[in-house]
């Protein structure tokens, strides 16, 4: 499979995620965002022992420990990220955070150009791309970083101190922008780590292993600190968590499909996979209720041009 369709499949299962994180989210619980981090860990960790049969590094050779520590600067990066994002849930809007957030896609992709600038390899990637691809990434690029100045401002102007989810004003936007921090270091991470020529020589299931791993015990972490804080044992099977844990599932599958698409092509799978804010936005126009000005309808139809474009490349310039 294309990279462009693992990452256009990778954009859908993160965008259904992000719907259902901000279902799955009580304004009211102040733990809300580690509850759904234990759910996420969960999925993930179960995933991770079903994959280590068919790790490129088998287990049992005792270098897990080694190829965790290479990976630990993208899966920490990634779990400090999201933890952040599922908190700022609780004071936006999802068609304010998810855009802001995903403004890591261009910032990764420039991370990625200036390090394989660095290693001498630049001339490779300027040669492996046509023309059209980058006005491709250009146009998404443009989008997501005008969607995430467009939502910016409204949020700025809708600020309502009387309404608790936005009592913090403009404040509530270091959550997306830390978020947008943290998942561009991890981003650019991957593309750095699963590079075919300048990687660490982890393959893709080794990565999911790990990353897997490590969001499991996150995960724990959280379910232990709730358990103190709160005096009895979070029940994540609840009636009332399902969305979570429907969220949890789609953000493994979406994980699955990015590790291969950054495997395949980092340069142009990273803007095109952060795109999935536009997903996000479309889905919480029809099913969170959340309107929609012109100005991002503008930005939607620019990442999509894009998305577009790039499709053509590939059917065009694909192997």
């Amino acid at each position: 499979m294309s990279w462009f369709f693992l990452a256009l499949i990778c954009m859908i299962g993160w965008g259904c995620a992000d719907l259902f994180y901000k279902k799955g989210t009580d304004d009211s619980d102040r733990y809300s965002h580690l509850k759904i981090a234990v759910w996420v860990g969960l999925v993930m960790g179960v995933c991770s022992f079903a994959l280590m049969p068919f790790a490129e590094t088998p287990v049992q050779t005792g270098s897990l420990l080694s190829n965790a520590l290479k990976y630990t600067p993208a899966s920490l990066s990634y779990i400090i990220s999201m933890v952040i994002g599922y908190a700022g849930l609780r004071y936006l809007e999802l068609s304010i955070v998810s855009p802001i957030q995903n403004a890591s896609g261009a910032m990764s992709a420039i991370f990625m150009l200036v390090f394989f600038v660095i290693t001498g390899r630049i001339n490779d990637i300027s040669e492996e791309f046509a023309a059209l691809q980058w006005v491709g990434v250009v146009f998404i690029v443009a989008g997501v970083i005008a969607l995430a100045a467009v939502e910016r401002k409204l949020s700025v102007d809708d600020a309502q101190e009387t309404d608790k989810k936005y009592k913090f004003g403009a404040l509530a936007l270091l959550f997306p922008l830390a978020y947008c921090l943290f998942d561009t270091i991890g981003t650019a991470a991957d593309g750095i780590i699963l590079d075919e020529e300048t990687g660490l020589g982890l393959g893709e299931i080794d990565v999911l292993v790990l990353y897997g791993l490590t969001f499991l015990l996150a995960g724990i972490i959280c379910y232990v600190f709730l358990w103190i804080k709160e005096g009895k044992p979070y029940n994540p099977f609840a009636r009332s968590e399902r969305s979570k844990g429907v969220a949890a599932c789609c953000e493994e599958c979406g994980q699955v499909f990015y590790v291969y698409a950054m495997a395949k092509e980092p340069v142009l799978a990273a803007p095109m996979v952060a795109s999935y804010c536009i997903i996000s936005v479309i889905l919480s126009r029809i099913f969170v209720k959340e309107k929609l000005k012109a100005t991002q309808y503008a930005c939607v139809i620019s990442v999509i041009t894009g998305i577009v474009i790039l499709g053509i490349c590939d059917g065009i310039y694909g192997d």
